[in-house]
C-alpha cells in the first residue's frame, strides 16, 4: 500500500504582537482541524520564539517581509518547493495577498481574502468585525469551524494554557517583586504612535493610588521604554522596573500572576488580559476597541485624546476589577 502523503499547511501572520496573540485563537482551530498536518507558520522574528513555544506548528519561517526582488524571488522558490496543501492567511494583508500572487499559477488552496483564493473570506462585513470574530468566520468559510460565531463577543479567546502550564510552579521573572499582589503597568507601545499612549505622569498617579491601596507596582516594555519606567518610579520609589526584561512568555506569566494590569492599547497588554489579568485597557480614537480590544475580564475605556482621559476615571476602573476591598480608597 503506498504511503500516504502528510497533510502540508501553510499559516501567515506577520504581526503585530497584539494581533498575533489574538491569532491565537484561529491558530489552535487550525491545528485541531488537521491534528495530523505538518504545519508551517509563516511569520518574523519578533514572533518565532513564542511560535515555537506554541503546540500549533512544526515549523516557523521567519522570512514572511522579504524586501527587495531577490529575497521575493526566494520565498517564492521556498514556497512553491514546498507543495503547501492549503493556506490560512491570518494577516489578510495587501502584503500577503502579494505572497498569494507570487504562488502562481497553481496556488493551494487559500483562505483569506486574495484575489483568486479558492476559499475566499467572501463575508461582506468582515471589516466590521473584531479580530477574533472574523477569523473565526473566516475559518467557517474555509469549512473548519462550522460553528463559528456571527455575534460580537462570542468567539473563544486565545489560550495561552501551554505558557502558563509550562511554567506552573516558576517565580515570574521580577526581579525581586515582593511576594504581594501587583499591578503591572505597559505604559509604551509603538514609538510612531504616541497618540495611543496615555501621559506617563497619569501613570504615576495612578500608582500612586494602587500602591497606597496595598498593590506592588510592576513596569514591563521594551529596554527603549525604560525612561517611562523611572518618571513612574519618581512618584512611587517602590514601583519594580522590568523594562528591557521580559520576554514575551514572562509576560504572560507575569499577567496570569497579577491582581490587575492597566495600559495602552499594544501587544503585551494582550498577552497579559490573554493569560487571565484583570486588565484595564486604554485607548484613544487612533483605533478602535470594538475590532481589537483584548478580551477577557477586561475594562475599556477610550477618549479622543488620551490625555483627557482622568486618572480617576481609570482607577475606578481598576478597583472595580480587584477582590472587594482591595480597590476601596
Amino acid at each position: 500500500m503506498a504511503r500516504r502523503e502528510v497533510e502540508k499547511v501553510l499559516v501567515i501572520k506577520l504581526s503585530a504582537l497584539g494581533d498575533f496573540v489574538l491569532a491565537l485563537a484561529a491558530m489552535k482551530k487550525i491545528r485541531q482541524a488537521h491534528p495530523k498536518a505538518h504545519i508551517t507558520l509563516l511569520t518574523t522574528p519578533p514572533f518565532e520564539s513564542l511560535a515555537k513555544a506554541s503546540p500549533y506548528f512544526n515549523a516557523i519561517w521567519t522570512d514572511g517581509r522579504p524586501e527587495g526582488f531577490a529575497q521575493w524571488m526566494a520565498l517564492r522558490k521556498r514556497l512553491r518547493a514546498a507543495h503547501f496543501n492549503r493556506v490560512y492567511d491570518l494577516q489578510t494583508s495587501g502584503h500577503s495577498n502579494r505572497i498569494f500572487q507570487i504562488m502562481r499559477p497553481n496556488p493551494p488552496a487559500w483562505s483569506g481574502v486574495a484575489f483568486g483564493a479558492s476559499l475566499p473570506h467572501n463575508n461582506s462585513l468582515r471589516n466590521g468585525m473584531h479580530t477574533l470574530e472574523r477569523q473565526a468566520d473566516q475559518l467557517m468559510y474555509a469549512g473548519i469551524w462550522p460553528d463559528a460565531p456571527t455575534e460580537a463577543g462570542t468567539a473563544p479567546p486565545p489560550d495561552l494554557s501551554w505558557v502558563l502550564g509550562g511554567a506552573a510552579g516558576a517565580r515570574p521573572p521580577s526581579a525581586g517583586v515582593k511576594p504581594k499582589p501587583y499591578a503591572m503597568f505597559v505604559p509604551g507601545g509603538s514609538a510612531h504612535r504616541p497618540e495611543k499612549r496615555w501621559p506617563v505622569q497619569k501613570y504615576g498617579e495612578l500608582a500612586r493610588i494602587l500602591y497606597a491601596r496595598g498593590l506592588d507596582v510592576v513596569i514591563i516594555g521594551g529596554p527603549q521604554e525604560s525612561a517611562l519606567a523611572q518618571a513612574i518610579q519618581r512618584q512611587v520609589p517602590g514601583a519594580r522596573d522590568l523594562t528591557g526584561r521580559t520576554d514575551f512568555a514572562s509576560i504572560a506569566v507575569l499577567g496570569a500572576k497579577a491582581a490587575l494590569a492597566v495600559g495602552n492599547d499594544t501587544g503585551p497588554l494582550h498577552l497579559a488580559a490573554a493569560a487571565g489579568a484583570p486588565t484595564v485597557v486604554l485607548f484613544s480614537s487612533a483605533s478602535d476597541p470594538a475590532l481589537s480590544a483584548p478580551r477577557g475580564k477586561v475594562a475599556v475605556l477610550q477618549a479622543a485624546q488620551l490625555a483627557e482621559l482622568p486618572v480617576a476615571k481609570v482607577a475606578q476602573a481598576a478597583a472595580s476589577l480587584l477582590p472587594s476591598g482591595r480597590g476601596a480608597a
